[in-house]
């Protein structure tokens, strides 16, 4: 003991206290006692001030920021300890960086280790060479406890026998192997996940139905005291996630799905677990292990649906389908640069655009074209392929409409004879007590009133559900939907078909669009989920047109007759040769009017006709001293020139028609032999 000096008694003594896991911390309690009865020997060794730091019990010393180590280096430095205390190296390194720093600390200010085996003083030749050894056993000997105890995990996994941990819906039968949990509550409740999941293809859509309809799902809950149990909750959004990616339901067994990530941030080392790897970075995976509630191929499907609805994760995914009027978003892939379009609205329309080279090379969109002509060539394609199948989706569609309600009812069902089982359970108890002991009875007693009180409420909810229930349908409802299932056509355009129901038609049978803008077309390409492609072509709109437009030849028949008469006669003549609006409205002289000045046609003015030397047609009967009938059958025969834009226009007559038609009737002699009689025009 002559390594301990004056000096350093008169500092004061450390005592290093560790343990690695929290295992450790509930059954090694033996090497926990060992550790902190190294104060005692500090005392004896003629320490009076000791001080035990175990701020780092339950934390490995790989090399993880450790508060209570980091205490410790930091009183060494100040000079305040004399001796450092641990029962061997490994509690107070496991790594050489933690080691070899503490053994420079210690030799620089004076500061001995002290353990089981003896007093080391770093500023000895010999002792620093002893430490440095001790520290690289420590090192070497948790490398090799790692190695093997992983070795041994990844050799049982192998042969699908290694479950640290069992799903809900399943129970552990022997030591390696696992079945369906024989709870019918856990199956329906889980069966129920996967089926509302075909239905919305969609987790957060599950997610939301279960918290609407107030459906709990089971939950495995770990307790030490009461070991594996099953908990009933009203799910969150990463339990239901859980379920339909867990290859287990599917009957497989797999091992390392998740890894862990070591980074160095602030000099100290940290390891992020948890972290996904894709399905072919899965070191074991074995199929049809056990019973599964769906298929691996449903299984897979799942994967691939959810991966589409990702949202951020480039062009590469479809998306989840979401509020909008256009229905071929996350559908369409540019033909020119192959990445996926956008949707854009403004105002009452969309647009579908790709904005690749603008993003990428500062160039102009790659294409850019309206929704509704698009959507309704697609919907037009698709239901015309999807049309036999039409009268079975209707069956279906009656055999959904019993079910809808029966799911949560079925649940409620069960969680009813689950609490009246509770309920004979907690009366059996009581009745078995001597009603004496007051002690005991009156908590069965309120264990008993808890149980039928969840009975009571259960039986609340059936009742509201049951109200809530709605009539079956009847024979002429029945009939109807029939008859919708005969012509999709209709049932497409029924005003009950929401956006959203019409993109799940879409995406389920089709796979993707590819759209090109060639000569003033859009060339668009049909992918369908069986492999097949169709083409389609459309006639892309041009500048200014829209589905609102007027006709061309309305536009030259107004352009025409706003030099004719006013705008409260065009807007009659328009009316009544059936000549309607963009809109399929009417006209009036105010439609007129806004239509003349959107195109920029002048207002009709008084004096025209006279200004172009035109006569209207009862100007020429008056001019010709005939009626205007007679007038009218001159012009329909040729005897006089002259034109009408439409029915129901008025004539149009040039003045030197008129006077052409006045000089070949003139008389070429004269009516009397006297030289000196006049002749006389009539105007």
């Amino acid at each position: 003991m002559t390594k301990i000096t004056a000096d350093h008694l008169v500092r004061g003594a450390f005592v290093y206290i560790r343990q690695s896991t929290a295992d450790q911390l509930l059954h090694n309690l033996e090497s926990r006692r060992r550790q902190y009865g190294l104060a005692d020997r500090a005392r004896q060794l003629g320490w009076t001030t000791v001080e035990v730091i175990d701020d780092d019990l339950g934390r490995s010393g790989g090399g993880i920021n450790r508060p209570g180590f980091e205490r410790l280096l930091a009183a060494i430095c100040e000079g305040r300890v004399g001796a450092v205390f641990a029962i061997e190296a490994s509690r107070l390194a496991r790594n050489g960086r933690d080691w070899h720093t503490l053994i420079e600390f210690c030799g620089l200010v004076g500061t001995v280790i002290i353990d089981e085996d003896g007093v080391y003083d770093p500023r000895h030749p010999n002792d620093r060479l002893l430490l440095g050894m001790k520290g690289t056993m420590s090192e070497l000997e948790l490398s090799l406890f790692r190695q093997r105890s992983q070795e041994a995990l990844k050799q049982k996994a192998r042969r699908g026998a290694l479950f640290l941990s069992v799903a809900a819906g399943y129970v552990r039968t022997g030591r390696d192997r696992i079945e369906k949990d024989p709870d019918q509550r856990v199956q329906e409740a889980l069966r129920l996940v996967f089926a509302k999941f075909a239905e919305f293809h969609s987790a957060r859509q599950v997610h939301v139905w279960l918290r609407d309809e107030g459906i709990a799902l089971p939950v495995a809950s770990h307790r030490a005291a009461e070991g594996r149990s099953i908990a009933w909750k009203l799910p969150l959004y990463n339990t239901v996630h859980n379920i339909l990616t867990n290859p287990v339901y599917a009957g497989a067994y797999a091992f390392g799905r998740t890894m862990s990530k070591v980074s160095v941030e602030d000099g100290r080392k940290r390891i992020k677990r948890g972290l996904r790897r894709p399905q072919s970075e899965w070191e074991v995976l074995l199929k049809d292990q056990h019973e599964g509630y769906i298929t691996w191929s449903e299984f897979e499907r799942n994967q691939h649906l959810i991966a589409n609805n990702a949202t951020g994760k480039g062009s590469a995914v479809t998306g989840a389908v979401r509020r909008g009027e256009l229905l071929l978003a996350g559908l369409l892939r540019c033909g020119h640069c192959g990445r996926k379009l956008y949707v854009g609205y403004g105002g009452k329309a969309g647009r579908y655009y790709c904005q690749g080279a603008l993003v990428n090379h500062g160039t102009a969109r790659c294409i850019s074209f309206g929704g509704l002509r698009a959507d309704a060539a697609v919907g037009t394609e698709v239901l015309r392929v999807l049309k036999p199948l039409g009268i079975d989706a209707a069956v279906k569609a009656l055999a959904a409409q019993t079910s809808e309600t029966s799911a949560a009812q079925r649940q409620l069902d069960l969680a009813l004879q689950e609490a009246h089982f509770a309920v004979a359970q907690a009366r059996r108890q009581y009745d078995a007590v001597d009603p004496a002991n007051r002690l005991v009875a009156s908590e069965l007693e309120r264990r008993w009133n808890e149980a039928l009180q969840v009975v009571h409420r259960l039986q609340g909810e059936i009742a509201a559900l049951e109200a809530k229930k709605p009539a079956p349908l009847g024979e002429e409802e029945r009939q109807h939907l029939m008859r919708l299932g005969a012509d999709l056509e209709l049932a497409w355009s029924h005003p009950a078909v929401t956006a959203e129901t019409r993109k799940r038609i879409l995406r389920t049978a089709l796979h993707e669009i590819i759209a090109r803008i060639e000569g003033g077309f859009i060339q668009m390409v049909l992918h369908w989920q069986g492999g097949d492609h169709t083409p389609l072509q459309l006639k892309i709109n041009g500048a200014g047109k829209h589905r609102w437009t007027v006709p061309e030849d309305t536009l030259s028949l107004i352009r025409e007759l706003a030099r004719l008469m006013p705008d409260q006669q065009i807007a009659r003549l328009l009316n009544r040769a059936g000549k309607p609006t963009g809109r399929g409205n009417g006209w009036t002289k105010t439609r007129v009017c806004s239509f003349r000045s959107h195109h920029g046609i002048a207002v009709y003015r008084d004096g025209e006709w006279a200004e172009r030397g035109e006569v209207t047609l009862e100007a020429v009967a008056k001019s010709i001293d005939v009626s205007v009938m007679t007038a009218l059958r001159m012009i329909r025969h040729g005897i006089i020139k002259g034109r009408q834009l439409c029915r129901g226009a008025p004539w149009v007559i040039k003045a030197e028609d008129l006077t052409a038609y006045r000089e070949q009737r003139a008389p070429r002699h004269s009516l009397t032999s006297n030289s000196a009689q006049q002749s006389l025009q009539f105007q």
